[in-house]
């Protein structure tokens, strides 16, 4: 018998309260992706030779996820025809009063009248014990009309309508004065009064009222905890939606009129189960924004007896990863210039790596005893003498108050950026067991549950690389010089803002993806648009075997590149003078083949390109082949990842192949296959989008898989500035703009469902207006937007309408120039303040500072699917 459970769950499915009845038997093939529940196999030792499992399972949890028996992608020899009987208790008021949703599920309650009847006075009762920062609470549609209640950055947010001449009501807790997110059970109530005035209660605290038309609630089912994807993304629920991610957490007792309802017995159920397992609401990973920090106090003695270690991720070089004090003398363990630190009263030791600011999982373990202080990251170990110790002698154990990803306390350190993760400290009082983030007595602007993945900001965070996105005609940029964002599209975009962007905005007269031809990309509009590989077959070295479909109009450019590290060995595809040039190494010698005729036409041509061991071949359109063979084999001859389509990263092939044809191709490129399989993962992607059918025209082209380009320090951020361009949106929301200062200050222009917003933050408060407009900006036809500074009055253009706010008055205001994000931003980047977050889909043109037009073309970085200088007409 086997059963294997894959990461997500398929749209239809039983449910997660139903139990399999499991036969024993053989089974093989486990894919070591999947997750394999009561199996056996034959590989295993004779020790564990043992006969298959016989009897039922219903739940279980892996690394403190629930694994739930719903949702397997193979199912061997598991009776579903006649299910375990479940035990009676199971539905007793004791067990079934607490539903575990997993978050990915949800709890349908259909024709809720059926226990009670919306009356003057409509109450919904709920309580909710969660770690999570973000979930859907309640769902109730009908038509364009709507009931939700989320959580938001750990607060409540109701939004609703019930066909409101004005639009939908928002009711939130601007004043937060209600937390929930703290692992703790929280009662909320929801009360709405003679069907004008919606009231929220929390712990039985009022937490906020609103007023509203008289409307009666016209609904009859309720979601809970979640909703269908089709739900959650249709045209009246999507655009209203603060945060589209299920609930994951714990809740009790669902109310409707002080009626109880069991969500285990609801036909509508998907993916909760009983009970509330207590590991699952653990918070072992804290996310740190670089003003945040966690606190404890605990018995540790970090001078004389002590060990201690934890995971972390961050891109920032600077930051205090831990810290303790007792008096004047510190325990600390830092990030300085990208290597780690510990300091243990003023005796340090480094690692000897600094480059552990990479974006990547890093553990760090650290030891302290009589004789010596030792450092741990990643197995590589540095020591030094702990003469520390000599100095004072030890004091009695008592409490000591301990911080990470931080302190309020002024150190020589800013607080940490990042992730921090499964930390474990030697106490004096209790075994060794991973801290609790949720049991610390203090959680300042920390996160505790989950952790981004983030690209390297790279104006902003300094980050020095060696493969900077230059743009053409740009080679002299301070930050694109050396710098470029590793993207995949970018991934510090949340996945539910790339779910969304691939749906067909109703609102919108253009698709927000544009006809265009399956697995074929358009190059070129930057030096090093291209598309990066991290696989090459293990024989590659001896037989390699390209084929590409290729449209192009450029007399220069590459196509194809790989080699070695230090570029000994290589191998190429480019055009020089519109003539196709195969070229690879053997030693030192060169083998060029060289077309006689010119596939500049803008024509399709097929192209085939082979070296094996010391022989060469150029097959194009499946009728002119060139071949050539050196003397003698090369055995040494060896390449690494990745290969380069398209183009190279900067500072790239200048070594092999002439000056005009490093730079990328101008064209389409598609049916890429190697050794015979296709290729159709890149794990990089620079300024690189899908080739479109039909008519172009000028302006620069944001696709729907995201992107954005960094203009360096080409804006003031300050006391005043003037910004003018055009959009044709494919979408109805989407980041325009967005520039931001180390200091805090930020200006960010985005649209919301059609609405365009600017918000402001001087160094005092955020600030903000809006701007309507009469005329959909989803039209398809080319709209103007303006937004003029002035001290502290932004104004903000839309087309003929205008609109204005005042903001708080900063003395201390000085003008200082910023890299400016257009069309997308890092989610790293972004606050929590922000209705928006992914990235904009359409067409910018025009774009002014201060009156002096900005060229893409000489962009620092663009960054993912976009196109510089060619925008789809239709």
């Amino acid at each position: 018998m086997e059963l294997l459970r894959e990461t997500e769950c398929p749209k239809a499915s039983p449910r997660f309260a139903d139990v399999a009845q499991i036969v024993g038997s053989d089974f093989s093939d486990i894919d070591s992706n999947d997750i394999s529940l009561a199996s056996f196999s034959p590989q295993l030792p004779p020790s564990l030779d043992l006969p298959g499992f016989i009897g039922c399972l219903e739940l279980a949890t892996l690394n403190d996820d629930v694994v739930s028996l719903y949702n397997f992608k193979n199912i061997y020899n598991v009776t579903k025809s006649v299910p375990c009987a479940r035990d009676k208790l199971a539905f007793t008021q004791s067990r079934a009063i607490n539903y575990f949703f997993d978050g990915s599920g949800y709890a349908l309650v259909r024709n809720i009248e059926k226990r009670g009847k919306f009356s003057l006075v409509t109450r919904f009762d709920i309580e909710v014990r969660t770690p999570t920062d973000n979930g859907l609470l309640l769902l109730m549609v009908n038509g364009s009309m709507f009931f939700s209640l989320e959580m938001q950055n750990g607060y409540l947010y109701l939004q609703y309508d019930f066909g409101f001449s004005d639009g939908p009501v928002i009711l939130e807790d601007t004043l937060k004065k209600a937390q929930i997110n703290d692992a703790k059970f929280h009662e909320i109530s929801v009360i709405y009064h003679n069907s004008k005035k919606m009231i929220l209660v929390v712990d039985r605290r009022h937490v906020k009222s609103m007023e509203n038309e008289k409307k009666n609630m016209p609904f009859t089912d309720v979601y809970i905890g979640g909703a269908p994807t089709e739900i959650l993304k249709s045209s009246g629920v999507s655009s209203h939606l603060a945060v589209s991610t299920s609930f994951r957490g714990c809740m009790k007792g669902f109310q409707f009129q002080k009626k109880d309802f069991n969500l285990l017995e609801e036909q509508g159920t998907l993916g909760i189960g009983y009970g509330c397992p207590e590991e699952s609401l653990m918070s072992r990973k804290a996310h740190f924004n670089g003003q945040s920090y966690i606190a404890s106090s605990q018995k540790i003695s970090p001078f004389h007896a002590f060990e201690g270690g934890f995971n972390f991720r961050t891109l920032q070089p600077n930051g205090l990863l831990f810290y303790c004090a007792e008096g004047s003398d510190v325990f600390s363990i830092s990030m300085d210039k990208g290597a780690v630190v510990l300091n243990a009263k003023g005796v340090k030791v480094q690692a000897a790596d600094r480059a552990y600011n990479d974006g990547k999982s890093h553990f760090v373990i650290t030891s302290v005893s009589a004789e010596r202080l030792e450092l741990l990251v990643d197995a590589k170990k540095q020591s030094t003498q702990n003469s520390a110790t000599d100095k004072t002698e030890e004091k009695p154990v008592s409490s000591k108050k301990f911080y990470f990803g931080g302190s309020p306390i002024s150190t020589e350190f800013a607080n940490f950026t990042g992730c921090i993760s499964n930390a474990y400290l030697t106490r004096l009082d209790r075994d060794v067991e991973v801290e609790d983030f949720q049991r610390y007595s203090e959680k300042i602007q920390a996160s505790l549950y989950g952790c981004p993945v983030e690209s390297p900001p790279v104006a902003l965070l300094h980050k020095k690389r060696k493969n900077s996105s230059k743009s053409k005609g740009s080679q002299n940029k301070r930050v694109g010089k050396d710098n470029e964002e590793r993207s995949q599209f970018p991934s510090g975009m949340k996945k539910i803002d790339q779910d969304l962007r691939t749906q067909a905005d109703p609102h919108c007269h253009f698709s927000n993806t544009p006809k265009a031809k399956e697995h074929v990309y358009l190059f070129g509009g930057t030096a090093n648009s291209r598309q990066e590989f991290d696989y090459l077959p293990k024989d590659f070295s001896k037989r390699s075997q390209l084929s590409i479909s290729l449209k192009t109009h450029s007399s220069h450019g590459m196509i194809f590149y790989v080699s070695d590290q230090e570029e000994e060995d290589f191998m190429a595809l480019f055009i020089a003078h519109g003539r196709l040039v195969f070229m690879f190494n053997s030693g030192y010698r060169k083998l060029r083949l060289r077309s006689q005729e010119k596939y500049n036409d803008d024509q399709w041509h097929n192209v085939m390109f082979i070296r094996e061991k010391n022989t060469g071949r150029l097959v194009i359109d499946g009728l002119r082949v060139l071949e050539e063979n050196f003397p003698s084999f090369d055995d040494a001859w060896q390449v690494t990842t990745p290969f380069y389509v398209g183009g190279v990263a900067p500072g790239k092939a200048a070594k092999n192949i002439q000056i005009n044809s490093v730079y990328s191709f101008s064209g389409c490129l598609g049916s890429l296959e190697l050794n015979g399989r296709p290729v159709m993962s890149p794990s990089q992607t620079f300024s690189v989008t899908p080739c479109f059918e039909g008519p172009s025209e000028e302006g620069t082209y944001f696709s729907s898989e995201g992107g954005y380009i960094i203009l360096d320090e080409s804006f003031t951020l300050g006391l005043d500035f003037e910004i003018v361009f055009e959009i044709r949106p494919r979408r109805s929301s989407g980041i325009l703009m967005h520039a931001h200062s180390v200091n805090r200050e930020f200006l960010n222009i985005h649209m919301k469902q059609g609405q365009v917003i600017v918000k402001l933050n001087n160094g005092i408060k955020d600030f903000s207006t809006s701007v309507i407009p009469k005329q959909n900006l989803c039209d398809g036809r080319w709209h103007r937007i303006a937004v003029i500074k002035d001290s502290n009055v932004i104004q903000l253009d839309v087309d003929s309408e205008v609109n204005h706010v005042v903001g708080p008055l900063n003395p201390k205001e000085v003008d200082h120039r910023e890299p400016l994000f257009v069309g997308g931003v890092p989610e790293s980047l972004l606050t929590f303040s922000l209705t928006t977050r992914s990235s904009f889909t359409g067409c910018i043109r025009n774009f002014v500072i201060d009156e002096r037009p900005v060229s893409f073309s000489k962009a620092a970085l663009v960054s993912g699917a976009v196109s510089i200088n060619t925008c789809p007409a239709t």
